[in-house]
């Protein structure tokens, strides 16, 4: 491992409950390819304070996790593409102390719906309306899907994220049910108040074909372990969470890891998460 160095380059991440998952998967990689970089997790407790901090000490790259995928917009220089076209940031880029913005979400779950062979034809209920849920809905909207129910109890932003894709909107699942089950909310993140709550009642999960959870931490939410026992297709946010960083990684560092080692840093991250 590198020994701390005053000539490291640092990347960091803002979470409002940070994970070990970024750190080690980063980490990991910086020392499998030499390089004099490292990565530490951080829950800011003023925003605009710590963006300051990322251009003002010259900070390489930042992840942005809920809540703050939004709020960061303000906050930065200019906006690739990938995050202007859903108003949503999980990444930023220091150039020189010009921050871009970038959304590595969204490519992340194209993927995953790519590989895991999902069906356009079938239905979807996604609960969420945050960052996060407009990167989801979005990806699930430009891979072909059209009946898709946004369930948020928010009503403005629920509507907002449904009229945006031209989705249906929802207050809550009640009794409806779908193929496609994606939570995007903190329901069964560790750490929070709803940690051992499942997103979707076990009658709902019984009539899907796929559980999709975006949650990272921990690998098995609820929801994923109710999946699998069902006898489900399951997609995890642990997987999302491998997809995205490593697009960070390469947006950071300019380097794009082998196959092999990618395996190698995220079983690393998954051990550290168990």
């Amino acid at each position: 491992m590198t020994l701390l160095n005053k000539d490291m380059t640092l990347c960091i991440s803002l979470s409002a409950r940070p994970s070990n998952n970024g750190t080690r998967f980063h980490n990991h990689l910086y020392d499998a390819l030499g390089l004099n970089w490292i990565y530490k997790a951080f829950a800011p407790t003023d925003l605009r304070l710590a963006i300051a901090g990322v251009r003002g000490l010259g900070i390489r790259g930042c992840a942005i996790s809920m809540p703050y995928k939004e709020d960061v917009i303000a906050l930065v220089d200019r906006m690739d593409p990938s995050a202007t076209a859903i108003d949503s940031v999980n990444t930023i880029v220091n150039d020189a102390g010009v921050l871009t913005a970038y959304n590595t979400d969204y490519s992340a779950i194209v993927q995953l719906i790519e590989r895991s062979g999902l069906d356009p034809a079938a239905s979807v209920l996604l609960r969420g309306s945050g960052g996060m849920a407009k990167a989801t809905a979005a990806a699930f909207r430009d891979a072909g899907f059209s009946c898709v129910t946004v369930v948020a109890r928010n009503e403005t932003s629920g509507r907002a994220l449904a009229d945006l894709y031209g989705f249906a909107w929802s207050p809550g699942v009640g009794s409806a049910t779908a193929d496609i089950l994606v939570n995007v909310t903190p329901i069964g993140m560790a750490g929070g108040a709803d940690e051992g709550t499942l997103a979707f009642a076990t009658e709902t999960i019984a009539a899907a074909s796929v559980v999709f959870d975006v949650v990272a931490l921990p690998a098995e939410t609820p929801l994923i372990a109710a999946g699998r026992a069902a006898g489900k297709t399951v997609i995890t946010g642990a997987e999302v969470a491998t997809l995205q960083a490593l697009e960070q990684f390469v947006l950071y560092t300019g380097v794009r890891p082998s196959a092999e080692q990618v395996r190698a840093a995220e079983e690393f991250m998954r051990a550290g998460t168990a």
